[in-house]
């Protein structure tokens, strides 16, 4: 298993950017609606302690995973954003353990919500959110991809 831990130093940053990148580098359309780039200049920015958090889920020492959480703007309701398995590390339950501990650290922040948005491609990972009592919502902003699934679940 996966050892799944704060992104605390610089290093840690640089590899979290590393990931974010991978994540984006695999999607078949641009991230520009999101200010990504500006995002990943900014790191931890909106993911800052105390309201946030980023974290990577090393094996053998290295990062491997990444994810994060967000507050939304909304009273007590977060976002997760960017859940993200190298290709040859998947299928070991390393999503699974990011997406866990991303969960429990929302708790921990004291927020009550957790929404997230998806592809509805992104088969694997619905059926992960689903099995983590995510359920579909209504959009909670504007995503111009028309095959954009938007989630939520209590934590």
């Amino acid at each position: 298993m996966p050892e799944v831990r704060p992104a605390r130093t610089d290093a840690d940053l640089d590899a979290a950017r590393r990931l974010f990148r991978a994540y984006v580098d695999e999607l078949d359309f641009a991230l520009d609606f999101q200010d990504f780039e500006a995002e990943m200049e900014a790191l931890p920015g909106p993911y800052a302690p105390p309201d946030g958090a980023i974290l990577l889920a090393d094996v053998h020492g290295e990062p491997v995973g990444v994810v994060a959480v967000r507050p939304l703007g909304e009273e007590d309701v977060c976002e997760m954003k960017r859940l993200y398995v190298m290709p040859a590390h998947r299928g070991r339950g390393i999503g699974r353990a990011l997406a866990s501990a991303i969960i429990e650290k929302a708790r921990t922040l004291g927020y009550d919500a957790m929404r997230l948005d998806t592809l509805a491609s992104m088969t694997a990972a619905r059926r992960l959110y689903r099995s983590l009592a995510f359920e579909e919502r209504d959009a909670y902003y504007h995503n111009p991809l028309p095959n954009a699934v938007y989630m939520e679940r209590a934590l």
